[in-house]
């Protein structure tokens, strides 16, 4: 399997009850069914904060100004398309007033279209109940340390 270093960010995203937004993702080299944080890859030129910011407004709609700047450093190693993901990420936390705030797909990719399942607003003691794989797969032990 190649491996390839894609430096990336991602957001935490916690509703006023206190959930995790997770994305559901379908790969669509293997069928395999992912959940993990709204965010992506760098564009050149670009801050880990501006990053995450710009993917969560692409892939949720949801308002980028309350991603804060605080980051935890987290060691990525996930399959997606055949390739082997390796490499830090910079992860994120952006706090919402509302229960469930509601999302919008109007800034996916078409490729994005086709390969998002859905999403949810989950606790962290749900995590294991998801079907699919968690990623990072200690996305629990993050969250602690975004809370501040």
């Amino acid at each position: 399997m190649d491996s390839v270093h894609r430096p990336a960010a991602r957001v935490i995203c916690f509703d006023a009850d206190g959930r995790v937004l997770l994305m559901h993702w379908r790969d669509p080299h293997d069928g395999t069914e992912i959940w993990e944080p709204p965010g992506g890859g760098l564009d050149e030129g670009e801050t880990p904060l501006q990053a995450a910011r710009r993917e969560l407004v692409e892939e949720t709609g949801l308002d980028p100004g309350r991603v804060g700047d605080h980051f935890v450093d987290v060691k990525r190693h996930s399959r997606w398309k055949g390739r082997l993901y390796t490499g830090t990420e910079q992860f994120f936390a952006a706090r919402y007033a509302t229960p469930s705030p509601p999302l919008s797909r109007d800034g996916l990719l078409p490729y994005e279209v086709a390969e998002l399942i859905g999403h949810a607003w989950v606790t962290p003691a749900e995590f294991a109940s998801l079907p699919g794989r968690l990623e990072p797969p200690e996305l629990e032990a993050i969250i602690p340390l975004l809370i501040s």
